[in-house]
């Protein structure tokens, strides 16, 4: 029997509602130190909700468990002094310089040698030429690496992000995605909510959060391998034409288009091969492929929405 590695979030039974509105159902989550999971799903899902309930923002309605080996319900002060939680919305003051805002949020956490961790933040993120500006005049980027840097300055051993590259471009996205393994590699944790499949496939592993429920937990390879689908690409001229009359097709669970192709799945082979058949001959070519993470999330939010329902 091989030894478990340390859990940083071991909790089971997570459940928080607002009024009459279950946001999250029974959610029970497992993160290894050091890992970084990815948390999706659609907006509404219960995404920020859970991480908020993590980091003793919110109080759970009930549940159990650890948050870096404390109680995550009666010791949220100890839980929030080892955490940094970055948030949608940038959050830290406009009137403000990029140095000015991180030596206030050093002086919040009562930090010693506050001129030089400060300092370390700016450079460590490309912030130090920047320093004197106003975070107002700062670009969506730029703005992600303030918040970066403030979140991670008091050395927390737990990063929650919730979708932190939202509208910001390509370029940021990537530096970005490189500083939180780096970060990954030096010990810290982070558990980052993301819309962006190819964000997701950077994570060491996955949670997909639906309806407030945990669906999937595992790599993506794990996820896909798991899912049971069967894809199949096509090209052509109207491919999309043809997507559209396939996704009513018995055995179709998704016809989605990519580009200038379509991917059709499902998990009957055989009624794949019957939809697919009118559509075999010239101008149309099919070849059959490992289906991606949306492939499988668009079933797992079909699934779901068979069994609410059939309840």
């Amino acid at each position: 029997m091989t030894d478990q590695p340390p859990a940083a979030i071991d909790v089971q039974g997570l459940n928080k509602s607002f009024g009459d509105k279950h946001v999250v159902r029974d959610v029970s989550i497992r993160v290894d130190e050091g890992r970084i999971t990815g948390f999706l799903g659609p907006n509404g899902a219960g995404k920020t909700t859970t991480l908020r309930l993590l980091c003793g923002l919110l109080t759970p309605d009930s549940g159990e468990g650890e948050v870096l080996g404390l109680d995550f319900r009666t010791e949220t002060d100890a839980i929030k002094r080892q955490t940094g939680y970055m948030t949608q919305r940038f959050s830290l003051y406009e009137d403000m310089t990029i140095e000015e805002n991180l030596a206030f949020i050093a002086r919040v956490y009562g930090l010693g040698d506050r001129r030089q961790r400060v300092e370390q933040a700016l450079k460590r993120l490309g912030l130090y030429d920047r320093r004197k500006q106003l975070a107002s005049a700062l670009s969506g980027g730029w703005k992600q690496r303030l918040a970066l840097a403030a979140a991670t300055l008091h050395g927390p051993k737990l990063l929650l992000l919730d979708e932190p590259t939202a509208g910001v471009d390509p370029k940021a996205r990537r530096e970005f995605w490189d500083e939180i393994h780096a970060l990954a590699a030096a010990g810290l944790t982070v558990l980052v909510s993301t819309h962006y499949m190819d964000e997701a496939e950077r994570c060491h592993d996955i949670g997909y959060i639906l309806n407030g429920r945990l669906i999937a937990r595992g790599t993506a390879a794990e996820i896909i391998a798991n899912s049971g689908l069967v894809t199949f690409n096509g090209q052509g001229p109207d491919i999309g034409r043809v997507a559209a009359k396939l996704e009513h097709q018995p055995g179709v669970l998704s016809a989605s288009a990519f580009g200038a192709a379509v991917h059709v799945s499902g998990v009957d082979r055989a009624a794949l091969d019957t939809a697919i058949e009118p559509y075999r001959h010239s101008p149309y070519e099919w070849n059959e492929v490992s289906p991606s993470l949306e492939d499988v999330f668009i079933q797992l939010m079909g699934r779901e929405a068979d069994d609410r329902y059939a309840a």
